[in-house]
């Protein structure tokens, strides 16, 4: 199935696969990829998919839709596209092996540069730990997110990359970034505030310590650092 990679200032915060005729796109909850800024109209643009072809339709938007740089009102996408729509991106992918998660949390990590395509928006990641990179010395050790409410529940996913987003897309979303010298996390989206230790965060970033628990979008998680 075809997807979008949504991305801001270069961190990836969703991922979308299409597999519906129509795929709406705007700032409203009722849209099928949900980005809460006042950039983004409210029914701002809709995917068209035709059998294996995609197209992009701009729905009469006040900021308007652009395709790699270029105003677009109607045209076809094709594999590595990027479109952009206020501060946003979203990199087409014209077809990526389907993934067998839970379709209910998402914890999914980006590489600093190329955004990754092995998770679905909505899932819990599952792939087995991978080694962290080597760091600096006097950096931290390892560390990662535990799950401890809702479906996902039991799941651990290691923090090896260098932003690893978690929550729900259309709801809430932070992000927790790998430093030097330690993790931090800030609000990504989504009108729902998420809490670290009872404490709302904000999009300013706030250091991570073992124990850490983290509210979001109704799960609790907790940062575990070795």
């Amino acid at each position: 199935m075809p997807k979008m990679i949504v991305s801001i200032d270069g961190v990836v915060i969703k991922e979308v696969q299409l597999t519906k005729d129509r795929t709406t796109l705007g700032r409203r909850p009722y849209n099928d990829v949900v980005i809460d800024n006042l950039a983004i109209s409210g029914e701002h643009a809709v995917f068209q998919m035709t059998g294996h072809d995609v197209f992009i339709e701009d729905l009469n938007s006040t900021n308007g839709t652009y395709v790699n740089g270029k105003a677009a009102k109607k045209q076809q996408l094709v594999n590595g596209d990027t479109v952009e729509v206020g501060k946003y991106k979203i990199k087409f992918v014209a077809e990526i092996a389907g993934d067998g998660f839970e379709k209910t949390m998402m914890v999914k990590s980006a590489p600093a540069a190329a955004p990754p395509v092995t998770a679905h928006p909505a899932a819990m990641a599952s792939a087995p730990p991978r080694p962290a990179p080597a760091m600096a010395s006097g950096a931290m050790g390892q560390a990662s997110i535990k799950v401890l409410s809702g479906a996902a529940s039991g799941r651990e996913v290691p923090l090896t990359k260098v932003v690893t987003t978690i929550g729900k897309p259309g709801v809430a979303v932070a992000a927790i970034t790998k430093r030097q010298h330690g993790f931090v996390v800030h609000h990504v989206e989504g009108a729902g505030n998420p809490s670290l230790n009872g404490a709302p965060i904000g999009t300013d970033p706030v250091s991570l310590k073992n124990g850490d628990l983290i509210e979001l979008a109704g799960t609790q998680m907790q940062f575990v650092q070795s």
